[in-house]
């Protein structure tokens, strides 16, 4: 099956691009490393005013209903240019706050960009406890608000800032919560990976059209356009499961895109590492921006073994 996004759909990732190519997103994310938060929250709010987290809110909460192909489309291009923050996250926190009472308090602000929200299973690492306005753990009683953060820890993605929450806090859900969630947060990391993917690919390729090896251009070399061929047939092949689960919203659709979208990414990953030689390593460098993104989103939400056991336990 062949899927096509609509010219609205082509026209709202266009819009994004440009957003975030004026941006200097690389500058954000550097700051976000350090814990500087104020640009990356301004790129945030602009977001925000573009409806990405709106597309995950109710519209009686004051977003524009749950659209998840449109949510996927999004995602995409917030990875292409390796946007800082909990983005899943907080499109999850929308599907977790289920009551009445906490969404109608906590919901609209999330669709505005006036909140961040983080989610972690109790005793999991919450990604940017810090910054997060609205701290959602998810413990065996239910989904409660939890009351602060232990110190930021590092991580591979210096950008990932990540910290346990404390338990505790408001119980704003009781029960197991709602499946919904979990589909979510796999389908944006998927698009997310997906979009890491294609600007690691794009920058690779650039780079060894420029860069030259006796008296030719390294790109030209029979083994590098293999592997640049691979990466990109990896990504092709990820690009309509990712659209297909947003049309579905299966279990084992999204499980099958999550761990094709990362593992696509991670290969780009290992590719343009390969192929830049040592630069790619340096930290100054943009391209180690989604290197380390590629590999931390591999395992978010769902490991590659935890998600095909998903798809497998689907074929019975």
């Amino acid at each position: 099956m062949r899927f096509l996004l609509d010219a609205e759909q082509r026209a709202f990732a266009a819009s994004l691009d440009a957003l975030l190519t004026a941006a200097d997103t690389p500058k954000a994310v550097r700051a976000w490393s350090r814990g500087e938060h104020a640009g990356g929250r301004a790129l945030w709010s602009r977001l925000a005013d573009a409806g990405v987290f709106a597309l995950a809110v109710p519209e009686e909460y004051e977003g524009l209903g749950l659209r998840p192909v449109d949510l996927a489309v999004a995602f995409v291009e917030l990875g292409r240019h390796a946007v800082p923050g909990p983005l899943v996250e907080t499109v999850t926190a929308a599907a977790l706050l289920r009551a009445p009472g906490p969404a109608k308090r906590l919901l609209p602000a999330l669709a505005a960009g006036g909140s961040v929200a983080t989610v972690a299973y109790e005793g999991a690492y919450a990604l940017d406890g810090d910054l997060a306005d609205v701290r959602l753990s998810v413990a065996p009683d239910g989904v409660r608000l939890a009351p602060g953060h232990d110190p930021v820890r590092p991580s591979l993605d210096p950008a990932r800032r990540l910290t346990r929450l404390r338990p505790g806090g408001e119980l704003l859900a009781a029960g197991p919560p709602p499946p919904e969630a979990l589909l979510l947060a796999r389908l944006a990391t998927a698009a997310q990976a997906l979009g890491v993917g294609l600007a690691l690919l794009e920058r690779t390729v650039g780079y060894v059209r420029q860069r030259t090896q006796f008296g030719v251009a390294v790109g030209s070399f029979q083994a590098v356009k293999h592997r640049l061929a691979d990466a990109r047939i990896a990504l092709e092949f990820a690009r309509p499961l990712v659209l297909g689960a947003a049309v579905t919203m299966a279990p084992a659709d999204v499980a099958a895109a999550k761990v094709s979208a990362c593992e696509a990414a991670y290969a780009c990953a290992r590719t343009a590492l390969q192929l830049h030689g040592a630069i790619g390593y340096t930290e100054e460098y943009d391209l180690s921006l989604w290197l380390t993104k590629a590999r931390a989103l591999r395992t978010a939400w769902g490991t590659p073994e935890e998600c095909r056991a998903a798809v497998l336990a689907a074929r019975g």
